[in-house]
């Protein structure tokens, strides 16, 4: 009798654990790491190296070589171990382990078995490890990563960024009934929400769901789909009994008709449902998942512009790398948002995030904040014609793993890819194509770096993006009305795109005096440079609605492990804000200034504090109205207008020898707001006013950083 209960109790249990919704468990703390380095790379790698070292995940072993010095860092391989006990009772369900970030290639045992491998740095990856497990003891799990360039994985070199080895995001064990939503459907979620026939009266709603199962016989389920408003109230919902069969993975549809629905507006309105599917088995739910919702259209025009459900929205947009200084790619949601922050502050509606899949929860903070995004793989810089079969895995899992996202509204396939020609062309046709299949929905756009439409590789995607650098890799920095307007004559039914312009700038170097262009391989990168390039940029591309959408290069400095230019090493410094946040360079107020809502009265040339000219220049952005401008205490004449309606100039100011106080004023709506600086002039020569010499940046930019 007392067998009899037990076994009643055992099967009570183990139904019990059967009937349970999924589990997620953060896998993070308590890893041991160590280098694995070889004849290739064992230079960059000391003794204590190779010894096991206490980490957490997010991890990177670049944070620091990686940003210190050109070509001076570990590519290599890596090990990293951690135990994992599974209980007893959980032996009935399924275990699985989901990477969000590798760099770059990954190899998982567990017990010293191998399970799988994945390759890309960027995207997330998931294996079932139940069959590997012993339930009720220590389970040694290893994942062996490297971070080495390969012709077969993209990107194939460390050229335009560096690629941080490591587990970068974070790692979660998923437990789940034998019958359950897919997680290894490229590590989607397994529901696919699309819309269809989206107005302000109705829009209807598809959500697929991808089950699997390891039941050896089929089973009878309830699938339930339920979509809730943005206060938690039912909108609509709907069961259907299912019969999945003990073979493979099948799919699932359930269709839904909203009236009125409340649309996703962008920063305006970034309304989200959510959808809530669920899996029922003898009346008991047994797994979960919960994707967002957003209803909206979003329309491109050639010539014209986005229209995001039926109204044009500006797209005010920059360019992102995830990497920060000190931290590498090994960031903590802290970071991200303390990014997205900084781009909602500067005024920007839209973001590209350059040049690889970033984390899921920088996709979701856009979908609830209302950016308009575009994610990319990272097909950039050289071809080695080994990587085609990589690069649609990227997508394909780009696109699965972040298809449910509104904010998303165009997946990059390329980024300045050339010879072959030919392959090139192809693959990017044949990712087009992919792209379609998967989601036809969405836009596509490829990018590239020099200014003819009929290049060979260019129009295999929905949108053409080109990269314009003029007045530093190119001619002269009014050159690019020049180039607009022929296009607009020659191309008018193209889509186009401005996907990066810009120029670098050091806040530790200055100049007074400047041309119309810059000796990009030189290491002198003055802030005032690429201060006078984006002045004179945006005033352009506003006045040109042939460029549908244009993104500034880049938000943030970033790492370049290849370079050493501009006086600091390894380091890209187009950022409207320094690699580690914390100084907002001038040009990040004049586009606040002209894009942001919110009050901007700034003076410019505020770290120009040495002055070597007695009579200059002095420049407000005043997006609140005419500034007063007061020197030592004298009031101005009232400022002259520059290239647009926030930008004000008070030409051929004389400076008094030593300090010279500089404040500016503006009253509106009966508050007052002022900023002030100090200068110091010596009338000694104090900056160099010599620009480097010009050598042949008169070429086009095709392909550089």
């Amino acid at each position: 009798m007392k067998k009899s209960i037990l076994l009643s109790c055992a099967l009570i249990l183990a139904f019990a654990s059967l009937a349970q919704p999924r589990q997620r468990i953060g896998f993070n703390e308590g890893w041991q790491f160590k280098k694995l380095p070889n004849a290739d790379n064992v230079k960059f790698a000391t003794a204590a190296d190779t010894v096991w070292h206490p980490v957490d995940v997010p991890h990177t072993w670049n944070n620091i070589d990686m940003q210190n010095a050109k070509n001076s860092y570990y590519a290599g391989d890596a090990v990293y171990e951690k135990n994992y006990v599974p209980e007893e009772a959980q032996k009935s369900r399924r275990h699985y382990i989901r990477f969000e970030g590798v760099g770059e290639q990954a190899e998982l045992f567990v017990n010293d078995v191998w399970v799988g491998r994945h390759k890309g740095g960027y995207s997330a990856f998931c294996f079932d490890i139940t069959d590997f497990l012993k339930f009720g003891q220590d389970n040694k799990i290893r994942v062996k990563v490297s971070n080495k360039a390969a012709a077969d994985v993209i990107p194939v070199n460390h050229h335009l960024f560096g690629v941080y080895g490591g587990i970068y995001r974070p790692v979660e064990i998923i437990v789940t009934a034998p019958t359950h939503f897919a997680t290894t459907d490229y590590a989607s979620s397994g529901i696919y929400i699309t819309q269809k026939e989206v107005s302000e009266q109705s829009a209807t709603v598809h959500v697929k769901a991808k089950i699997d199962t390891k039941r050896e016989r089929r089973g009878q389920y309830e699938y339930e789909v339920s979509i809730a408003d943005q206060q938690g109230n039912p909108v609509v919902s709907d069961k259907q009994e299912i019969t999945v069969e003990p073979a493979g993975t099948q799919s699932f549809t359930a269709s839904f008709k909203i009236d009125n629905p409340h649309l996703w507006n962008g920063l305006a309105d970034p309304y989200l449902y959510k959808v809530t599917a669920s899996l029922y088995e003898n009346g008991q739910k047994i797994d979960e998942v919960i994707q967002p919702l957003g209803l909206r259209t979003v329309v491109a025009v050639a010539g014209d512009g986005f229209y995001l459900n039926g109204k044009k929205v500006p797209m005010y947009g920059v360019c992102r790398h995830q990497d920060r200084e000190g931290l590498g790619s090994a960031l903590t949601n802290k970071e991200h948002a303390e990014d997205l922050e900084l781009i909602r502050e500067i005024g920007a509606t839209t973001i590209r995030f350059a040049h690889y899949q970033q984390s899921d929860y920088i996709y979701s903070k856009c979908d609830s904040i209302g950016f308009l995004i575009w994610a990319e793989i990272p097909f950039v810089n050289r071809v080695t014609t080994f990587e085609a079969d990589n690069a649609k895995q990227q997508l394909t899992e780009l696109i699965r793993q972040s298809f449910n996202h509104p904010s998303i509204y165009v997946w990059g396939l390329h980024n300045e890819v050339y010879k072959p020609h030919d392959y090139t062309a192809a693959l990017t046709a044949q990712l087009h194509d992919l792209a379609k299949t998967e989601d036809p929905d969405r836009y596509t756009v490829s990018v590239n770096g020099y200014g003819h439409m009929n290049h060979p590789v260019n129009r295999n995607a929905d949108i053409q993006g080109m990269n314009r650098y003029f007045g530093w890799y190119e001619r002269t920095i009014g050159a690019m009305n020049e180039w607009i307007e022929k296009l607009e004559k020659e191309y008018p039914d193209n889509k186009l795109i401005l996907s990066e312009y810009g120029a670098e700038a050091n806040i530790n170097q200055q100049q007074e005096k400047l041309g119309e262009s810059w000796n990009f391989v030189s290491q002198f990168y003055p802030e005032t440079y690429a201060t006078k390039t984006h002045e004179t940029h945006w005033p352009i591309i506003a006045k040109h609605p042939y460029i549908i959408a244009s993104y500034l290069w880049n938000m943030f400095d970033f790492a370049t492990p290849a370079t050493h230019q501009g006086g600091v090493p390894a380091r890209n410094m187009k950022g409207m804000v320094t690699f580690d946040r914390k100084v907002k360079k001038d040009v990040f107020y004049w586009y606040k200034a002209n894009w942001s809502k919110e009050p901007v009265l700034y003076l410019t040339q505020r770290r120009l504090t040495e002055r070597e000219n007695k009579v200059t220049d002095i420049t407000v952005y005043s997006n609140i109205g005419k500034p007063v401008v007061f020197l030592n205490g004298r009031k101005l004449p009232a400022p002259e207008q520059g290239n647009t309606d926030v930008h004000y100039i008070l030409k051929d100011v004389t400076l008094k020898k030593g300090k010279n106080i500089i404040r500016t004023e503006v009253t509106k709506d009966g508050q007052k707001y002022s900023d002030q600086i100090e200068w110091h002039y010596s009338g000694k020569t104090v900056n160099s006013n010599a620009q480097p010499e010009f050598k042949g940046n008169d070429k086009e930019h095709g392909g550089l950083f």
